[in-house]
């Protein structure tokens, strides 16, 4: 990690959860991390449970990826700032809790798509641009699921698996895009199974199902990104022991 000392990370949905520890987890290991929430506020506090020096690194902005102009926006205010993106950790992602085939979700599902894909590479976008821009062989992780490789059997899921699939399509276009245009940009998915964290209050899961810690997966962030040069993680899948699919 030594490498990215000073440089900038993104991080989108920051406030809780997976995001939350990621962005405390960069800030203590040196890097100027830009936490990006529509609850801003809870970005901030985050700071409270780090040393002074890691606080001082962790920066809130208020973005909702769900909404094109708050990322072009975001993404300039980040470049005016901060000079620019050397790593993103697409992150945000939400899932409604309802049959697929009920009438009357169309809502729902374009919230989904437009938070879980659309959202994703459009800060995708702005992130390869600028490390295009400055020459900078940086990172874009896509926080995925295990969702986007099975469809777990869970009431509810709804279009959530659809996107996450997308996900994983996505990683391997932009892995192919990268390398045709001769950069040195590593893409990962990190393809976690159950997390403990504020998303699963809406899914309907089983009791007892065995989960992650959002800071299982937040190191996983860390080991890819600490890879050297030669090495792209592309997939990580973490499930927890005892998983059922």
């Amino acid at each position: 990690m030594e490498r990215w000392n000073g440089k900038v990370a993104v991080v989108t949905g920051a406030s809780s959860g997976i995001g939350a520890a990621i962005v405390k987890d960069l800030a203590k290991a040196g890097m100027i991390t830009i936490g990006l929430a529509r609850r801003v506020e809870r970005v901030e506090q985050l700071k409270k449970d780090l040393s002074k020096e890691a606080a001082a690194r962790l920066h809130a902005m208020k973005c909702d990826v769900s909404v094109e102009t708050d990322i072009e926006r975001t993404f300039q205010r980040i470049h005016d700032t901060h000079g620019g993106v050397d790593v993103l950790v697409n992150n945000a992602g939400i899932v409604r809790s309802n049959n697929l085939l009920d009438v009357g979700t169309a809502a729902d599902l374009r919230a989904v798509l437009d938070t879980n894909v659309t959202g994703l590479v459009l800060c995708s976008q702005w992130a390869f641009k600028s490390m295009v821009e400055r020459k900078v062989a940086g990172h874009i992780v896509h926080i995925n699921s295990i969702a986007g490789h099975i469809v777990p059997f869970l009431p509810k899921l709804n279009i959530y698996p659809g996107t996450k699939h997308a996900v994983t399509a996505l990683t391997e276009v932009m892995r192919q895009e990268m390398r045709e245009a001769g950069t040195k940009i590593k893409v990962t998915s990190v393809s976690p199974g159950g997390v403990k964290t504020e998303i699963l209050n809406s899914a309907e899961i089983p009791e007892g199902m065995p989960l992650l810690e959002a800071e299982d997966i937040s190191a996983a962030v860390l080991y890819a990104i600490g890879t050297p040069p030669h090495v792209q993680v592309h997939e990580l899948i973490i499930k927890p022991m005892g998983e059922a699919f």
